[in-house]
């Protein structure tokens, strides 16, 4: 199991608990939920959302998907999906398509969908394929106090 060294030592700066758990290889985010076993709506995903002012994190249950026209709305912004590169790019210490949703461990405003606000148990990806972070979700609206919330995800 491993973790991303700027989301341990961001974890670790917060003084919050948290257990990690190893799944067998999944590829996307609600492969993931499926193979370790949660439930797809109690486990965030990263959505890096392209802006004129920089990035932004969209972070959403694994089994939505983000509305970019109620986003862009909420945000008055013109906005798209990030291409690949700018993702490596911020999130360089994790493989592609595995970047947490704790943007503030790596320098990028986050917004997250007020369906995972407020539930017993979070899990998010660690940044590999193969390893989640759990937590209490206090602990996880904790973490996230920083970040804007709102509604803006859609089932897929």
């Amino acid at each position: 199991m491993t973790i991303a060294a700027r989301l341990k030592h961001h974890l670790d700066a917060q003084g919050l608990p948290f257990d990690m758990i190893s799944h067998p290889y999944a590829a996307t985010a609600s492969g993931c939920a499926e193979a370790a076993h949660v439930p797809g709506d109690h486990l965030a995903k990263s959505v890096l959302i392209h802006m004129e002012e920089g990035p932004m994190l969209a972070v959403v249950p694994s089994n939505h998907q983000v509305d970019l026209t109620q986003l862009q709305a909420m945000l008055d912004r013109r906005l798209g999906l990030a291409a690949e590169r700018e993702i490596e790019a911020l999130f360089d210490d994790c493989n592609l398509g595995a970047a947490p949703p704790v943007g503030e461990a790596y320098d990028v405003p986050t917004i997250v969908d007020n369906s995972l606000s407020g539930l017993d148990k979070v899990w998010f990806e660690a940044g590999d394929h193969k390893t989640l972070v759990e937590m209490q979700g206090k602990h996880f609206d904790q973490l996230m106090q920083g970040a804007k919330h709102g509604s803006f995800c859609t089932m897929h």
